[in-house]
């Protein structure tokens, strides 16, 4: 696709700019720059109309819009997405909405998924580090081929990054802990032991990543869940 395509998308999200939605994201912490507030449901809905396209999916993500690099990650391929492009985008990142999509939706379909994963949990900045324990919890729910010691693999590192106060990193490793947790009995049982030894840490942010897991690994609804 030519860049002709990419002016014809941006100036169709442009017509599309909503500026409560902007807003309202704003007070959930999502970056008011460069964001159009087009819904999720209509940017999937323009990714299936556009169809896969790898190299498009770079134009768009050269766009330096939210709308743009969300829709990047549904229109990309993960088969043809490599390691270099997974850290370019990834230092890009600098809203956790855009952050999650990406993760969710394409980089937690690639063959680096559980690499990325544990090298970017020990990284330093917040939403690089905020995308290891993202693809952590999504490939808890997406990768079915994996053993439980692939995962297994990753409650050490959740312990270790427990005391992170910052926000978007703290609640990223929280969700990594509770859809481990949620993949079956055996990572439930593993996942609440590592939770428990995460209470005992000197640390708000570990104390409440803790308590908020153990609530929701042992709720009944989980336990009938897994049973």
């Amino acid at each position: 696709m030519s860049s002709s395509k990419c002016n014809e998308i941006l100036e169709k999200l442009k017509s599309l700019y909503n500026p409560k939605n902007v807003e309202g994201a704003a007070r959930f912490g999502i970056n008011s720059e460069g964001n159009y507030g087009v819904s999720i449901p209509v940017l999937r809905k323009m990714a299936r109309e556009i169809g896969k396209n790898h190299e498009f999916a770079q134009e768009l993500w050269a766009c330096r819009v939210n709308d743009t690099r969300i829709l990047a990650c549904y229109v990309d391929e993960p088969k043809k997405v490599t390691e270099a492009q997974m850290e370019a985008w990834v230092k890009d990142f600098n809203s956790w909405d855009v952050c999650d999509q990406v993760c969710g939706n394409l980089f937690d379909r690639t063959e680096f998924a559980h690499k990325k994963a544990i090298e970017w949990s020990s990284r330093k900045e917040e939403f690089v580090k905020r995308a290891g324990f993202v693809l952590m919890a999504t490939l808890a729910v997406h990768d079915k081929q994996s053993t439980d010691a692939e995962f297994l693999k990753f409650l050490p590192i959740i312990k270790r990054e427990s005391i992170d106060e910052r926000n978007f990193v703290k609640k990223s490793v929280n969700w990594a802990l509770r859809q481990i947790g949620k993949r079956n009995a055996v990572l439930n049982k593993k996942a609440i032991e590592i939770a428990k030894e995460i209470q005992k840490i000197n640390s708000k942010s570990a104390c409440w990543i803790a308590n908020d897991a153990i609530r929701e690994l042992e709720s009944d609804a989980i336990r009938k869940k897994l049973n």
